[in-house]
């Protein structure tokens, strides 16, 4: 027979492998990685918190603030207002993406057809968003244009970040304000506070006149950079370039001038069509201004007025450090 002793000592043993056994099995599970996706992401936009449920099936976009970092982020549209794209964003020749059109003459029912859990609504479309929530209320409708009142670079930053959130490009996004901080510093180190800037918007071979601060586009580098303004005039803030004679223009005798072709972006293939620096150069009013005689006039990209993410302005304070620096 077995003795006692001898069966304890089994059973012990027994007992003592079933613990390691459970001991390794429960180590090895806390040491493996969990491979589940997250099924939903909490972000904040100007209208307060949203959870979006993920993955992600069907998204809208309509703020041309943003089609590019979607573009170059590989996210898959449903339908986006394509009709506003300048031509180099990829979307622009995916015919998969429903085209709204512009926010002139929308058709919302393509948004209802797409049935979207997301739509990145805002800029030009802002005024559509009431509707659109109408049509489907069930979407998550993110709005991240910049607040008025707000520093307008740390806007552009916190659209990009709170769609690297949304989309899982937290890595992309934060290189991106990296590049975009970068392109700032660049300009703050190059910019001598004596010279005086103008910003100017041309559109219809006019010249207009784009106000510090409230004119669109131009106007928050005054802010950005600490720009001396070389015409400051009070109730300023009309986007399409306000309606300041040239000669007002040339009197205040920029150092540097800033350009936007409004029309390179909506208008280039449209006969009578007239580049803004074609406009400048011949300008007889603005032959002795300080900008043009000293080569300091500097051109915003083409795209510029449908393309206004941070990419664009990157860019463009890079090519304005560039001529700073010379």
């Amino acid at each position: 027979m077995i003795s006692n002793r001898l069966t304890r000592g089994i059973a012990l043993g027994a007992l003592a492998a079933l613990a390691l056994t459970a001991c390794s099995g429960s180590k090895a599970e806390e040491a493996a990685p969990s491979s589940s996706a997250p099924t939903s992401v909490t972000v904040t936009d100007n209208s307060g918190e949203h959870t979006i449920n993920l993955p992600l099936t069907s998204v809208v976009a309509t703020d041309n603030r943003t089609f590019e970092t979607l573009d170059s982020w590989g996210i898959k549209l449903s339908a986006a207002a394509v009709s506003l794209m300048p031509e180099g964003i990829g979307y622009t020749k995916d015919d998969s993406v429903a085209d709204i059109g512009t926010h002139a003459e929308p058709n919302l029912e393509i948004i209802v057809a797409a049935d979207p859990q997301l739509i990145v609504n805002g800029q030009r479309f802002a005024k559509q968003q009431d509707a659109i929530a109408a049509l489907v209320p069930d979407a998550t409708i993110l709005n991240l244009d910049p607040r008025e009142g707000e520093a307008f670079d740390s806007e552009l930053k916190r659209q990009v970040t709170v769609l690297g959130e949304v989309f899982s490009k937290q890595t992309e996004a934060k290189k991106l304000v990296e590049d975009f901080d970068a392109s700032i510093a660049r300009v703050k180190a190059a910019y001598d506070s004596g010279a005086k800037v103008m910003g100017i918007n041309v559109s219809g071979g006019e010249i207009g006149y784009v106000a510090p601060t409230n004119g669109r586009t131009i106007g928050p580098m005054f802010d950005i950079f600490g720009f001396t303004p070389s015409l400051a005039i009070e109730g300023s803030d009309d986007h399409q370039g306000d309606d300041i004679s040239v000669e007002a223009i040339a009197q205040s005798n920029p150092d540097i001038i800033i350009v936007m072709d409004r029309d390179a972006a909506v208008a280039a293939d449209e006969a009578g069509y007239q580049p803004a620096a074609q406009v400048i150069e011949g300008s007889e009013a603005l032959k002795n201004v300080n900008a043009v005689k000293n080569s300091k006039v500097i051109y915003m990209p083409a795209d510029t007025y449908t393309n206004e993410g941070i990419q664009t302005y990157t860019e463009f304070f890079n090519s304005l450090a560039d001529l700073l620096e010379k």
